[in-house]
């Protein structure tokens, strides 16, 4: 065959790909945006697009992962005994947002309201370490890690030491850790894990040899410690230095919380239905659920959410409490892509009144990620959106509150990715004293902020306003 024909062949296969690909695409995507954005793609290079969309557009492990947590329930559910939805000890009585908050969050991640539990938010990452450390030494139990990096730097290895340590105790110990956002460290934390007796296990593993398990963009971004059944520490600190990742970026500022009381056992429930659905192991036994007292006055909602549940829950809930603000709105987040309804929601809170506050970090790790964000923030500033930079590294922390009567805080960011991909842990609070605690974290960053004006948006470079229109096109995908 001669050039000109391999030519005609190779023209002809492209086009095949992408008129193959409209009925593929727009039968499997709901939104309509998303479509488009797939379709951009495969029509420009329609063989990249092809690729890609085999490694990230197909929902295969949606269905493997709902049956197994389906399995992981079955297994223990009976076992945890869950109480009935509690209303928590306010100030005033229990408002009808809050009826309404605590009900969506119900059926986003199908755990109620529970009251009487103790939380302290830690902001460094030294003291997250240090106690967590000290917990894990003082466990007599069970130990159970779940965590989207582990790093083999300094603080991975003090706490992989403080693993070993209990299990030479003979505290039961697991860690699961997730394939791609762990890459590195897989290997040789699981022989130095499997050396000590320890169960280790990959969450969503990447294998091309086995592409029908997987999407390697489908991620579990949880971070999660449960000790004894009664400790519990929740945020968006991984087990890392906060020197990881693109040094321009700066130190990562992060936000956990160590919690206590009869919540523990929720986490403890999303823990075992991530273990069983990644590993197939069953772990059962009331001693897992041990009777929590109360131990303090906070009424918080755990909210696991990911695509073996309704994808759009998150966001909803999120947008219903952003409707419900009469005062002020601050939200914190390392990558702010909205989707439409919540970027509707946020500049018709400013029409009705609202101050609405958006802290950023200055530059993220992510250089795509920040130029399709500065689209949308330049949106905001326009409809009166107070926006403000951190300046003293990457801010890290994804927390959000509304007055004085919701918050939340967690591992998911605020773009599509967290709302419809990852398997995501947030974390919603109800209660006065937690709601100051978190608006005073947030204070905190804004006091190391500097806020950004629309003029000096419309005065940025040409190049920069061409970036962040390009980059918003392939928002739906980031």
């Amino acid at each position: 065959m001669t050039w000109a024909d391999w030519s005609v062949i190779t023209i002809g296969l492209s086009w095949l790909i992408r008129l193959a690909m409209i009925p593929v695409v727009v039968t499997r995507k709901e939104n309509p945006t998303t479509c488009l954005a797939w379709l951009m793609i495969v029509f420009f290079e329609p063989w990249l697009g092809l690729a890609l969309y085999w490694l990230f557009g197909e929902d295969r492990l949606v269905r493997k992962r709902l049956r197994a947590r389906l399995a992981a329930q079955a297994s223990y559910e009976p076992i945890s005994s869950r109480p009935a939805s509690v209303e928590p000890q306010t100030e005033q009585q229990p408002s009808q947002p809050f009826q309404l908050l605590a009900s969506l969050g119900q059926t986003v991640g199908e755990m109620p309201v529970m009251n009487g539990n103790s939380l302290s938010f830690l902001i460094e990452t030294e003291a997250v370490v240090e106690s967590l450390i000290r917990d894990i030494d003082a466990a007599q139990h069970h130990v159970h890690l779940l965590f989207y990096i582990y790093a083999l730097d300094v603080v991975g290895e003090r706490v992989t030491e403080a693993v070993i340590r209990a299990k030479q105790r003979g505290v039961e110990c697991r860690v699961l850790i997730d394939d791609v956002g762990s890459w590195q460290a897989v290997r040789p934390l699981a022989v130095q894990f499997e050396q000590a007796g320890i169960e280790f296990g990959v969450s969503l593993p990447v294998s091309l040899l086995r592409r029908g398990l997987a999407r390697i963009d489908m991620r579990n971004h949880r971070k999660l410690v449960v000790i004894d059944g009664s400790i519990a520490w929740t945020g968006s600190q991984n087990i890392v230095e906060d020197t990881y990742g693109h040094r321009g970026a700066g130190r990562w500022r992060d936000i956990m919380a160590r919690i206590n009381g009869p919540a523990v056992r929720e986490f403890q429930i999303l823990f075992l239905e991530d273990w069983h659905a990644d590993t197939g192991a069953e772990v059962t036994g009331t001693q897992y659920f041990p009777d929590r007292p109360t131990s303090g006055n906070v009424a918080l909602q755990v909210i696991p959410s990911g695509p073996d549940r309704d994808p759009e829950s998150l966001r909803h809930l999120i947008v219903e409490a952003i409707h419900t603000a009469r005062r002020e709105v601050t939200i914190t987040s390392p990558y702010f892509i909205p989707d439409e309804p919540l970027t509707c929601a946020l500049t018709l809170a400013v029409r009705r009144g609202v101050q609405v506050n958006l802290i950023v970090p200055r530059r993220s790790d992510l250089r795509v990620v920040d130029f399709a964000s500065s689209f949308y923030i330049g949106y905001l500033l326009k409809h009166g959106v107070r926006v403000f930079r951190f300046e003293d590294g990457l801010l890290h922390a994804k927390t959000l509150t509304v007055d004085d009567t919701f918050g939340m805080f967690g591992s998911a960011n605020y773009d599509v990715r967290s709302f419809q991909l990852n398997f995501e842990l947030n974390v919603s609070l109800y209660d006065q004293h937690s709601l100051r605690e978190l608006r005073w974290v947030q204070e905190h960053y804004r006091s190391q902020s500097t806020e950004f004006s629309q003029t000096e948006w419309q005065n940025s470079p040409p190049w920069k306003h061409l970036a962040a229109n390009l980059a918003k096109l392939f928002s739906p995908l980031l």
